[in-house]
């Protein structure tokens, strides 16, 4: 029989399954779907978890915890959209923490969970009837004569871009220690095969699988024909000049993460020592998710 400790926030039984939730406390559903994720799992063993504020937030106190990463988690369900879930795995950085998504956004790439589907999930996930997929992240640092600080990971992309009214950017690529190109644009982006659907693809980017070994480069607005997308090795190193650094020049982490570039900072991209676990069913592959996510799942006759 199932025991029902859900809610204790200290002694975990053998065997419980201890599932950290994350609602995107913007999304106008997500209280539902709080709602629904806890009555599923009521007298399962199971024990929930969320972050203090969104617990406060959803009327779930007795499931708030200070500080969830310091604690053991199996899985975590991030409710909303793909930058939800993004922010979820960056959370969990190094922790080998799998991250199911539950789509409460526009498209979803990530989300393998629609609501309509919630409860039978739900139970896949109890009954480990899920695979999970190890993401390449990337990492971000900048160099100056003071040295090299470390920015942080990416699990979609890495964007070099002008802020406020800056004009075009001038910008020198390097990748491993070759002086590949210097060319005027709005900036760069720096993506992960995971984030090739993301803005690397309204800038005019490739459509990678997941699984290909490599990084993708994507000029924003560049101002010349020689400038075009290029996909090098996984392993390679991706350097950044901007000569016109008394612009507002931002580096923006999967949209989410901004920071101020300084007078003589080169800006350095490349491959995580870690990756980012993203669950996924095997119901669903990456190509009927394109389809359905992209085409609108209808086919010509």
């Amino acid at each position: 029989m199932a025991r029902n400790i859900f809610g204790n926030a200290f002694g975990v039984e053998a065997g419980m399954m201890q599932i950290a939730v994350f609602p995107n406390k913007s999304k106008r559903r997500a209280g539902e779907i709080v709602d629904r994720i806890f009555n599923y799992y009521r007298n399962k063993d199971v024990r929930l978890m969320m972050p203090a504020s969104e617990a406060r937030q959803f009327h779930k106190d007795d499931f708030g915890l200070p500080c969830v990463e310091r604690v053991h988690v199996d899985m975590a369900l991030s409710i909303g959209g793909d930058g939800t879930l993004l922010g979820v795995c960056r959370r969990f950085t190094g922790q080998e923490v799998p991250v199911c998504g539950i789509n409460l956004g526009t498209l979803g790439f990530l989300a393998d969970i629609e609501t309509h589907e919630l409860e039978s999930r739900l139970e896949k996930i109890l009954l480990g009837e899920y695979r999970i997929e190890n993401r390449l992240l990337l990492s971000a640092y900048i160099k100056n004569e003071y040295g090299e600080k470390y920015l942080g990971n990416a699990i979609n992309d890495v964007v070099v871009s002008k802020g406020g009214v800056a004009r075009m950017l001038k910008l020198s690529l390097y990748i491993n220690e070759t002086h590949l190109l210097d060319y005027k644009a709005d900036g760069l982006i720096v993506s992960s095969p995971t984030g090739s659907t993301a803005y690397s693809l309204s800038a005019g980017g490739p459509i990678l699988n997941p699984t290909i070994k490599a990084l993708l480069l994507t000029p924003i607005c560049a101002h010349t024909f020689q400038m075009r997308p290029i996909v090098v090795g996984e392993n390679d190193q991706i350097r950044l000049e901007v000569a016109n650094v008394h612009q507002d020049i931002i580096v923006t982490l999967d949209g989410q993460e901004s920071f101020y570039i300084q007078p003589g900072d080169e800006i350095i991209i490349c491959k995580a020592k870690t990756t980012a676990h993203i669950v996924k069913f095997d119901d669903k592959n990456y190509y009927q998710v394109l389809r359905s996510k992209l085409w609108n799942n209808k086919i010509m006759s």
